[in-house]
């Protein structure tokens, strides 16, 4: 390292030499502070030639205590998520052997009868499976879903499913819901009345003046989401700029009483009244699966909707996670029943 003695004679004579100094000159002032040339091939030799230095016992002991201890954490969280399952799983087949309805509607009564409320507008989410029967199997989960809804006193019932494929086959649905309420109800004059329709659809069914129990079944798909909000938008744009609506009377109250009309029940012939209109947003959503996925439903209809998912993570082990039965519907209203309705308070 240069001493400040010697960095002082150096600026003198730099200054004695008008500041200007040649290239031999800077190599003879930093020749003294350099290594010798031999010296560093030498040790550059010697670095080459070293032997690899071995891994210590104590590195191999470490690394095999760390992967012993990530196949413990492994093996003991697998056997906790198995025991789940299949304490899910008991617990499934108990509740389905115990809470069956045999197509009885007093024993659907008789179920509920303890709670101290329930929906009068239930919503479900439902999904197209890949096999060769999807639709079939669909058509018939949602006449099983309609059926205890009308035994359980639930008036009003929404399906959503995402493809919208219900909505091509209502008057088929209808045959298959009639069918299936046959089954549970017996003749026809003591079978409860049906309404099925959707958004821009009519209305397939009618409904009967007997006190025997009604359903209005409303089909809902992806169309009736954010479509509906970008179809609304357009037509209140043009109208705005059309001069058939001011810019100030377009309010959130009247984009929600136009979202809604698109889910209301349409008054038929001889609808005396507003008390025929199904209720826009349901009191109960629920999801048939282990996850809480909405796939898209309408946003508007759900502000204050109790959710619910009727499956759990055994569904891989038993193959019943997405399946709709009675037991998962059960479990939805108990959980409607003992949930604490708030509504932002």
């Amino acid at each position: 390292m240069v001493s400040p003695k010697e960095r002082e004679v150096l600026r003198a004579e730099v200054r004695a030499r008008n500041n200007k100094l040649s290239a031999a000159d800077r190599e003879a002032l930093l020749k003294p502070y350099l290594p010798d040339p031999a010296d560093l091939t030498t040790s550059r030799h010697a670095r080459g030639t070293r032997k690899p230095r071995k891994t210590p016992i104590r590195t191999f002991i470490k690394s095999q205590i760390h992967h012993l201890t990530y196949a413990l954490t492994h093996i003991i969280f697998g056997i906790v998520v198995r025991l789940i399952q299949t304490y899910h799983a008991v617990v499934d087949r108990v509740l389905a052997i115990v809470y069956h309805h045999h197509r009885t509607p007093e024993l659907i009564r008789k179920d509920v009868r303890g709670l101290k409320r329930l929906p009068q507008h239930l919503s479900v989410i439902l999904t197209l499976r890949t096999e060769d029967d999807a639709l079939a199997v669909l058509m018939d989960e949602v006449a099983e879903l309609a059926a205890w809804c009308t035994c359980a006193g639930i008036g009003q019932l929404s399906v959503y499913e995402k493809t919208g494929v219900l909505k091509s086959c209502i008057p088929a649905l209808h045959q298959i819901i009639t069918t299936k309420l046959a089954s549970y109800y017996g003749t026809p004059s003591q079978q409860p009345s049906l309404q099925l329709y959707a958004p821009h659809h009519p209305i397939h069914g009618t409904r009967s003046n007997s006190d025997n129990p009604s359903l209005t079944l409303l089909l809902l798909s992806s169309t009736d989401g954010r479509e509906t909000i970008v179809d609304l938008t357009k037509t209140l744009a043009e109208m705005s700029q059309s001069g058939k609506l001011s810019p100030e009377d377009i309010t959130p109250e009247l984009v929600d009483a136009e979202i809604t009309e698109i889910t209301t029940h349409p008054l038929q012939d001889g609808d005396a009244s507003s008390g025929d209109l199904l209720k826009p947003e349901p009191d109960l959503l629920l999801v048939f699966g282990p996850f809480l996925k909405l796939d898209g439903y309408p946003p508007w209809q759900i502000r204050l909707t109790e959710m619910y998912c009727t499956g759990d993570r055994s569904h891989g082990l038993t193959g019943y996670g997405e399946a709709v039965e009675y037991q998962g519907f059960m479990r939805g209203l108990w959980h409607y029943a003992g949930a604490q309705m708030r509504f932002g308070r």
